[in-house]
Protein backbone atom coordinates (compact mmCIF):
# COMPACT_ATOMS: atom_id res chain seq x y z
CA UNK A 1 0.00 0.00 0.00
CA UNK A 2 2.97 2.59 0.47
CA UNK A 3 2.81 2.54 -3.59
CA UNK A 4 -0.38 3.82 -3.54
CA UNK A 5 -0.03 6.38 -0.89
CA UNK A 6 2.82 7.54 -2.94
CA UNK A 7 0.66 8.03 -5.74
CA UNK A 8 -2.01 10.03 -3.94
CA UNK A 9 -0.08 12.03 -1.96
CA UNK A 10 0.02 15.00 -4.02
CA UNK A 11 -3.54 15.03 -4.45
CA UNK A 12 -6.64 16.12 -2.80
CA UNK A 13 -7.95 12.42 -2.63
CA UNK A 14 -5.68 11.13 -0.20
CA UNK A 15 -4.93 7.52 0.76
CA UNK A 16 -7.99 7.16 3.25
CA UNK A 17 -10.23 8.03 0.00
CA UNK A 18 -8.73 5.34 -2.07
CA UNK A 19 -9.20 2.98 0.92
CA UNK A 20 -12.76 3.93 0.91
CA UNK A 21 -12.92 3.75 -2.65
CA UNK A 22 -11.60 0.09 -2.76
CA UNK A 23 -14.13 -1.27 0.22
CA UNK A 24 -17.04 0.05 -1.66
CA UNK A 25 -16.52 0.16 -5.37
CA UNK A 26 -13.36 -2.14 -6.41
CA UNK A 27 -14.39 -5.59 -7.27
CA UNK A 28 -12.42 -7.97 -4.94
CA UNK A 29 -10.25 -9.75 -6.68
CA UNK A 30 -7.59 -10.72 -4.59
CA UNK A 31 -5.15 -12.16 -6.85
CA UNK A 32 -4.85 -8.42 -8.63
CA UNK A 33 -5.46 -6.62 -5.15
CA UNK A 34 -2.90 -3.73 -5.85
CA UNK A 35 -3.81 -3.40 -9.91
CA UNK A 36 -7.54 -2.81 -9.09
CA UNK A 37 -6.50 -0.23 -6.29
CA UNK A 38 -4.12 1.28 -8.87
CA UNK A 39 -6.78 1.67 -11.17
CA UNK A 40 -9.29 3.31 -8.67
CA UNK A 41 -6.73 5.51 -7.63
CA UNK A 42 -5.83 7.04 -10.82
CA UNK A 43 -9.97 7.31 -11.93
CA UNK A 44 -10.03 9.31 -8.42
CA UNK A 45 -7.51 11.90 -8.93
CA UNK A 46 -8.76 12.30 -12.55
CA UNK A 47 -12.61 12.41 -11.25
CA UNK A 48 -11.70 14.51 -8.23
CA UNK A 49 -13.64 17.51 -9.72
CA UNK A 50 -16.76 15.50 -9.41
CA UNK A 51 -16.28 13.40 -6.25
CA UNK A 52 -15.12 16.02 -3.39
CA UNK A 53 -14.65 15.52 -0.20
CA UNK A 54 -16.16 18.18 2.63
CA UNK A 55 -15.00 18.36 6.82
CA UNK A 56 -17.53 18.55 9.02
CA UNK A 57 -17.39 21.48 11.26
CA UNK A 58 -19.18 21.80 15.13
CA UNK A 59 -22.95 21.77 14.90
CA UNK A 60 -23.11 20.34 11.83
CA UNK A 61 -26.03 18.38 10.59
CA UNK A 62 -26.44 16.34 7.22
CA UNK A 63 -28.96 18.72 6.00
CA UNK A 64 -26.89 21.68 7.16
CA UNK A 65 -23.81 20.23 5.52
CA UNK A 66 -24.95 19.11 2.50
CA UNK A 67 -27.07 22.32 2.02
CA UNK A 68 -23.47 24.34 2.89
CA UNK A 69 -21.93 22.78 -0.70
CA UNK A 70 -24.63 24.16 -2.64
CA UNK A 71 -26.86 21.43 -3.42
CA UNK A 72 -30.47 19.91 -2.29
CA UNK A 73 -30.07 17.94 0.42
CA UNK A 74 -33.52 15.92 0.20
CA UNK A 75 -31.34 14.41 -3.66
CA UNK A 76 -28.90 13.46 -1.87
CA UNK A 77 -29.24 12.82 1.50
CA UNK A 78 -29.48 8.80 1.09
CA UNK A 79 -26.48 8.33 -1.16
CA UNK A 80 -24.47 10.73 1.32
CA UNK A 81 -25.29 8.43 4.12
CA UNK A 82 -25.05 5.18 2.03
CA UNK A 83 -21.48 6.08 0.75
CA UNK A 84 -20.16 7.20 4.46
CA UNK A 85 -21.87 4.97 6.48
CA UNK A 86 -18.92 3.85 8.06
CA UNK A 87 -17.79 7.19 8.64
CA UNK A 88 -21.02 8.77 10.95
CA UNK A 89 -22.08 8.61 14.16
CA UNK A 90 -24.95 6.65 15.09
CA UNK A 91 -25.40 6.28 11.57
CA UNK A 92 -26.73 9.54 10.58
CA UNK A 93 -24.97 11.84 12.71
CA UNK A 94 -21.94 14.10 11.77
CA UNK A 95 -18.60 13.92 13.62
CA UNK A 96 -16.84 17.32 13.92
CA UNK A 97 -13.21 17.53 12.07
CA UNK A 98 -14.27 14.18 10.36
CA UNK A 99 -13.74 14.10 6.03
CA UNK A 100 -17.02 12.84 4.25
CA UNK A 101 -17.81 11.82 0.56
CA UNK A 102 -19.80 14.67 -1.07
CA UNK A 103 -22.24 12.12 -3.74
CA UNK A 104 -22.86 13.30 -7.09
CA UNK A 105 -25.39 15.31 -7.49
CA UNK A 106 -27.11 12.79 -9.91
CA UNK A 107 -27.62 9.22 -7.99
CA UNK A 108 -25.76 7.06 -9.82
CA UNK A 109 -22.85 4.59 -9.12
CA UNK A 110 -18.99 5.36 -10.71
CA UNK A 111 -17.78 3.55 -13.56
CA UNK A 112 -15.14 0.78 -12.81
CA UNK A 113 -13.02 -0.78 -14.82
CA UNK A 114 -12.09 -4.57 -14.86
CA UNK A 115 -8.64 -4.57 -15.18
CA UNK A 116 -8.80 -8.78 -15.91
CA UNK A 117 -11.37 -8.45 -18.80
CA UNK A 118 -10.09 -5.03 -19.98
CA UNK A 119 -13.62 -3.70 -20.21
CA UNK A 120 -16.35 -0.98 -18.34
CA UNK A 121 -19.46 -1.86 -16.43
CA UNK A 122 -21.74 0.86 -17.84
CA UNK A 123 -22.62 3.87 -14.96
CA UNK A 124 -25.63 2.19 -13.25
CA UNK A 125 -28.34 3.75 -11.87
CA UNK A 126 -29.55 3.08 -8.04
CA UNK A 127 -32.43 1.78 -7.99
CA UNK A 128 -35.42 3.94 -6.46
CA UNK A 129 -39.00 3.86 -6.23
CA UNK A 130 -41.75 6.57 -5.36
CA UNK A 131 -43.99 6.71 -2.23
CA UNK A 132 -46.07 9.72 -1.50
CA UNK A 133 -47.12 8.98 2.23
CA UNK A 134 -43.28 10.28 2.87
CA UNK A 135 -43.46 13.54 1.52
CA UNK A 136 -42.30 15.41 -1.63
CA UNK A 137 -38.61 15.41 0.05
CA UNK A 138 -38.59 11.97 0.85
CA UNK A 139 -40.45 10.23 -1.46
CA UNK A 140 -37.99 8.61 -3.01
CA UNK A 141 -36.66 5.53 -2.21
CA UNK A 142 -33.52 4.01 -2.90
CA UNK A 143 -33.06 0.27 -2.84
CA UNK A 144 -30.12 -0.81 -0.81
CA UNK A 145 -30.48 -4.47 -0.42
CA UNK A 146 -33.27 -7.39 -1.28
CA UNK A 147 -32.44 -8.61 2.62
CA UNK A 148 -35.62 -8.09 3.44
CA UNK A 149 -37.53 -9.90 -0.02
CA UNK A 150 -40.55 -11.72 0.74
CA UNK A 151 -41.54 -10.51 4.17
CA UNK A 152 -44.14 -8.00 5.21
CA UNK A 153 -44.55 -5.57 8.35
CA UNK A 154 -47.16 -4.04 9.31
CA UNK A 155 -46.39 -0.80 11.31
CA UNK A 156 -48.51 1.37 13.66
CA UNK A 157 -48.13 4.12 15.29
CA UNK A 158 -49.81 4.96 18.65
CA UNK A 159 -52.95 7.08 18.58
CA UNK A 160 -54.15 9.60 16.19
CA UNK A 161 -57.21 10.85 14.45
CA UNK A 162 -59.46 12.36 17.43
CA UNK A 163 -56.85 11.30 19.93
CA UNK A 164 -53.24 12.96 20.13
CA UNK A 165 -51.79 10.60 22.94
CA UNK A 166 -49.42 11.81 25.65
CA UNK A 167 -49.04 15.15 25.48
CA UNK A 168 -46.02 17.77 26.46
CA UNK A 169 -44.86 20.95 26.41
CA UNK A 170 -41.27 22.19 24.36
CA UNK A 171 -40.05 26.10 23.91
CA UNK A 172 -44.09 27.06 25.20
CA UNK A 173 -46.13 24.97 22.50
CA UNK A 174 -47.76 21.63 22.40
CA UNK A 175 -46.42 18.24 20.99
CA UNK A 176 -48.36 15.18 20.96
CA UNK A 177 -47.35 11.39 20.95
CA UNK A 178 -49.10 10.49 17.78
CA UNK A 179 -47.27 13.27 15.62
CA UNK A 180 -43.86 11.81 16.68
CA UNK A 181 -44.81 7.99 16.68
CA UNK A 182 -45.95 8.53 13.31
CA UNK A 183 -42.52 10.59 11.89
CA UNK A 184 -40.67 7.69 13.25
CA UNK A 185 -42.70 4.87 12.05
CA UNK A 186 -42.66 6.69 8.22
CA UNK A 187 -38.64 6.83 8.88
CA UNK A 188 -38.84 3.01 10.09
CA UNK A 189 -41.01 2.00 7.08
CA UNK A 190 -38.86 3.65 4.32
CA UNK A 191 -36.19 1.84 6.10
CA UNK A 192 -37.72 -1.51 5.78
CA UNK A 193 -38.86 -0.80 2.08
CA UNK A 194 -35.19 0.15 1.02
CA UNK A 195 -34.20 -3.70 2.05
CA UNK A 196 -37.37 -5.04 -0.30
CA UNK A 197 -40.07 -5.79 2.58
CA UNK A 198 -43.27 -5.15 1.73
CA UNK A 199 -44.70 -1.94 4.45
CA UNK A 200 -48.03 -1.83 5.68
CA UNK A 201 -48.55 1.72 7.41
CA UNK A 202 -51.82 1.25 9.66
CA UNK A 203 -52.07 4.75 10.47
CA UNK A 204 -51.50 7.28 7.74
CA UNK A 205 -51.62 11.40 7.30
CA UNK A 206 -51.77 12.03 3.79
CA UNK A 207 -50.57 15.80 3.96
CA UNK A 208 -47.61 15.55 6.56
CA UNK A 209 -44.99 12.59 5.67
CA UNK A 210 -41.54 12.72 6.80
CA UNK A 211 -40.58 16.22 8.72
CA UNK A 212 -37.68 17.24 9.58
CA UNK A 213 -38.62 19.72 12.17
CA UNK A 214 -38.28 20.00 16.22
CA UNK A 215 -42.18 20.69 16.69
CA UNK A 216 -44.22 18.41 14.84
CA UNK A 217 -47.52 20.75 14.10
CA UNK A 218 -50.70 18.83 15.94
CA UNK A 219 -53.38 18.21 13.33
CA UNK A 220 -56.32 15.39 13.68
CA UNK A 221 -56.72 13.81 10.37
CA UNK A 222 -55.09 10.79 10.27
CA UNK A 223 -56.95 7.84 9.26
CA UNK A 224 -56.64 3.65 9.34
CA UNK A 225 -55.63 1.68 6.40
CA UNK A 226 -57.25 2.45 3.42
CA UNK A 227 -58.52 5.42 4.54
CA UNK A 228 -61.28 4.67 7.85
CA UNK A 229 -62.20 7.10 10.09
CA UNK A 230 -60.40 6.73 13.31
CA UNK A 231 -63.30 6.40 15.80
CA UNK A 232 -63.20 8.51 19.31
CA UNK A 233 -63.79 5.67 21.37
CA UNK A 234 -60.28 4.08 22.83
CA UNK A 235 -61.71 0.53 22.60
CA UNK A 236 -63.80 0.98 19.25
CA UNK A 237 -60.15 2.41 17.96
CA UNK A 238 -58.44 -0.10 18.98
CA UNK A 239 -60.88 -2.86 17.92
CA UNK A 240 -60.25 -1.15 14.78
CA UNK A 241 -56.46 -1.64 14.20
CA UNK A 242 -56.42 -5.49 15.45
CA UNK A 243 -58.87 -6.13 12.40
CA UNK A 244 -57.15 -4.32 9.83
CA UNK A 245 -53.92 -6.19 10.91
CA UNK A 246 -55.62 -9.49 11.41
CA UNK A 247 -57.45 -9.11 7.94
CA UNK A 248 -53.95 -8.40 6.37
CA UNK A 249 -52.52 -11.14 8.12
CA UNK A 250 -55.06 -13.67 6.96
CA UNK A 251 -54.42 -12.02 3.05
CA UNK A 252 -51.23 -12.96 3.27
CA UNK A 253 -51.19 -16.51 4.74
CA UNK A 254 -47.96 -18.65 4.60
CA UNK A 255 -46.10 -15.28 4.42
CA UNK A 256 -43.08 -14.18 6.80
CA UNK A 257 -44.93 -11.37 8.72
CA UNK A 258 -44.40 -9.55 11.88
CA UNK A 259 -46.19 -6.29 13.46
CA UNK A 260 -44.17 -3.26 14.96
CA UNK A 261 -46.30 -0.77 17.65
CA UNK A 262 -44.73 2.35 18.18
CA UNK A 263 -45.92 4.57 21.31
CA UNK A 264 -44.26 8.06 23.33
CA UNK A 265 -44.72 7.07 26.94
CA UNK A 266 -45.82 10.23 29.71
CA UNK A 267 -45.02 9.66 32.70
CA UNK A 268 -43.67 12.70 35.43
CA UNK A 269 -41.52 15.20 34.11
CA UNK A 270 -38.74 14.36 36.23
CA UNK A 271 -38.81 10.44 34.57
CA UNK A 272 -36.26 10.24 32.02
CA UNK A 273 -36.83 6.49 30.63
CA UNK A 274 -34.77 4.90 27.70
CA UNK A 275 -36.32 2.71 24.76
CA UNK A 276 -38.09 -0.57 25.96
CA UNK A 277 -40.03 -3.19 24.25
CA UNK A 278 -42.80 -5.41 25.04
CA UNK A 279 -44.21 -9.14 23.52
CA UNK A 280 -47.18 -11.51 24.20
CA UNK A 281 -45.29 -14.37 26.90
CA UNK A 282 -46.64 -16.86 24.75
CA UNK A 283 -44.99 -15.83 21.60
CA UNK A 284 -41.36 -17.20 21.03
CA UNK A 285 -41.02 -15.07 17.76
CA UNK A 286 -42.29 -12.38 19.04
CA UNK A 287 -39.90 -12.62 21.64
CA UNK A 288 -37.05 -12.83 19.72
CA UNK A 289 -38.23 -9.75 17.65
CA UNK A 290 -38.30 -7.65 20.84
CA UNK A 291 -34.41 -9.21 21.81
CA UNK A 292 -33.29 -8.55 18.35
CA UNK A 293 -33.74 -4.87 18.47
CA UNK A 294 -32.98 -4.73 22.59
CA UNK A 295 -29.72 -5.96 21.63
CA UNK A 296 -29.16 -3.66 18.60
CA UNK A 297 -29.69 -0.25 21.17
CA UNK A 298 -27.47 -1.94 23.43
CA UNK A 299 -24.58 -2.46 21.14
CA UNK A 300 -25.42 1.28 19.74
CA UNK A 301 -25.44 2.64 23.26
CA UNK A 302 -22.42 0.76 23.95
CA UNK A 303 -20.36 1.89 20.78
CA UNK A 304 -21.72 6.04 21.26
CA UNK A 305 -22.42 6.87 24.30
CA UNK A 306 -19.77 4.28 26.53
CA UNK A 307 -20.42 6.12 29.57
CA UNK A 308 -23.44 5.69 29.84
CA UNK A 309 -26.05 2.53 30.78
CA UNK A 310 -28.72 1.45 28.61
CA UNK A 311 -31.46 0.93 30.74
CA UNK A 312 -34.20 -0.39 28.15
CA UNK A 313 -36.01 -3.65 28.59
CA UNK A 314 -38.00 -6.12 26.85
CA UNK A 315 -40.75 -8.10 28.73
CA UNK A 316 -43.93 -9.92 28.28
CA UNK A 317 -46.75 -7.32 28.54
CA UNK A 318 -49.51 -9.92 27.30
CA UNK A 319 -52.12 -7.56 29.01
CA UNK A 320 -51.80 -4.38 26.37
CA UNK A 321 -54.79 -4.94 23.70
CA UNK A 322 -52.67 -4.87 20.48
CA UNK A 323 -50.52 -7.26 22.28
CA UNK A 324 -52.79 -10.02 22.92
CA UNK A 325 -55.30 -9.35 20.18
CA UNK A 326 -53.09 -9.34 17.10
CA UNK A 327 -51.91 -12.25 15.11
CA UNK A 328 -48.75 -11.68 13.88
CA UNK A 329 -45.79 -11.71 15.89
CA UNK A 330 -45.05 -8.27 17.58
CA UNK A 331 -43.05 -6.02 19.68
CA UNK A 332 -44.54 -2.78 21.04
CA UNK A 333 -42.41 0.16 21.19
CA UNK A 334 -42.39 2.71 23.74
CA UNK A 335 -39.51 5.61 22.93
CA UNK A 336 -39.66 7.73 25.92
CA UNK A 337 -40.90 10.22 27.99
CA UNK A 338 -42.93 13.02 25.93
CA UNK A 339 -43.02 15.61 29.19
CA UNK A 340 -38.99 14.71 30.29
CA UNK A 341 -36.48 16.93 28.77
CA UNK A 342 -34.02 14.45 28.58
CA UNK A 343 -36.22 12.17 26.63
CA UNK A 344 -37.48 15.42 24.20
CA UNK A 345 -34.21 15.52 22.88
CA UNK A 346 -34.21 11.58 21.63
CA UNK A 347 -38.05 12.81 20.41
CA UNK A 348 -37.95 16.21 18.76
CA UNK A 349 -34.37 16.16 17.33
CA UNK A 350 -35.06 14.91 13.71
CA UNK A 351 -31.30 13.39 13.36
CA UNK A 352 -32.26 11.36 16.50
CA UNK A 353 -35.82 10.33 15.47
CA UNK A 354 -33.82 8.47 12.15
CA UNK A 355 -31.43 7.47 14.32
CA UNK A 356 -34.10 5.13 16.29
CA UNK A 357 -35.69 4.34 12.72
CA UNK A 358 -32.22 2.78 11.53
CA UNK A 359 -31.65 1.64 14.75
CA UNK A 360 -34.58 -0.86 14.67
CA UNK A 361 -34.62 -1.61 11.21
CA UNK A 362 -30.81 -3.07 12.12
CA UNK A 363 -33.01 -4.85 14.90
CA UNK A 364 -35.23 -6.18 12.36
CA UNK A 365 -32.67 -7.07 10.21
CA UNK A 366 -30.86 -8.99 12.92
CA UNK A 367 -34.31 -10.82 13.97
CA UNK A 368 -34.99 -12.13 10.27
CA UNK A 369 -31.60 -12.91 9.16
CA UNK A 370 -31.25 -14.57 12.52
CA UNK A 371 -33.15 -17.51 11.59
Amino acid sequence: MKFIKSIVSNSKVGYERVEHVWHNLCFPYVMVKYMVVYICAVQFVVAQDSLNTVTAEPGDGILSLLRKQGVDPYEVMDEFIYINSERLKDSVHLVAGRTYVMPRTVLDTVAIVDSIQKQSTDIKKLESSKYELFGEKHKNVIAKSKRLKGTIYYLVSGHGGPDPGAMGTYAGKAIAEDEYAYDITLRLARELMAHGATVYIIIQDGNDGIRDDRILEIDHDEVAYPDKEIPLNQVARLKQRVQIVNDLYKDNKGKYQRLIVTHVDSRSEGQNIDVFFYHHEKSKNGKKLAESIHKTFEAKYKKFQPNRTYAGTFEDRTSLYLVKKTHPAMTFIEIGNIRNTKDQVRILDPDNRQALAKWISEGILLDYEDK
